[in-house]
């Protein structure tokens, strides 16, 4: 089969994506059901619950409408090609090629540009500073990193159910695009 059938209905081939078919649901929907490191945390915490926490982070920042949603859809590519863990994604080219393919597509259909160089390393700092503090959070008794930053917002990592999570994720999305057309983005 060359393609997934999505949320909505879309026959949505990953390899060759069209960016007509990617959709905000989609995302908010598969993300909310899909789990951080594989499962290997003391309960389920969800890649949307991640990304909002991003987004929020960087609004409690000062970053910009643009920023914020570029941290709310920056693993939006696994709602369609699921997640790799670190350490395996990097022996694995092809896959890292459709990844960044269809991110890029994804930055695009909600940003209309991808990240530049500047915004690529706000996103992925945040990124990379949330990931410590879930691992810290989620993974008790297990020490991970030497140090844990701390963070601008005051996330949650508790468990929450995913329609919630879904139903938050759309209401970031939303916000984020309402303030950047009030602010211009």
């Amino acid at each position: 089969m060359e393609y997934i059938i999505t949320y909505r209905g879309e026959k949505f081939t990953p390899h060759n994506p069209n960016i007509h078919q990617i959709h905000i649901e989609d995302i908010a929907h598969s993300l909310s059901l899909m789990c951080r490191a594989n499962g290997h945390i003391d309960y389920f915490y969800s890649i949307a619950q991640h990304s909002i926490n991003c987004a929020i982070e960087a609004k409690y920042r000062g970053y910009s409408a643009r920023i914020q949603l570029a941290c709310l859809i920056h693993d939006a590519n696994e709602s369609y090609i699921s997640d790799i863990t670190r350490p395996v994604k990097q022996f694995l080219p092809d896959y890292k090629e459709i990844e960044q393919r269809l991110q890029s597509l994804i930055y695009k259909r909600f940003m209309n540009s991808e990240l530049s160089d500047d915004e690529f390393y706000l996103v992925n700092a945040i990124d990379d500073d949330m990931l410590k503090c879930e691992f810290n959070s989620l993974m008790k008794g297990k020490r991970v990193f030497d140090s844990i930053p701390i963070l601008s917002s005051m996330p949650t990592f508790k468990y929450k159910n995913h329609v919630d999570v879904e139903t938050e994720f759309l209401k970031v999305y939303y916000g984020i695009m309402h303030a950047g057309i009030i602010q211009g983005k």
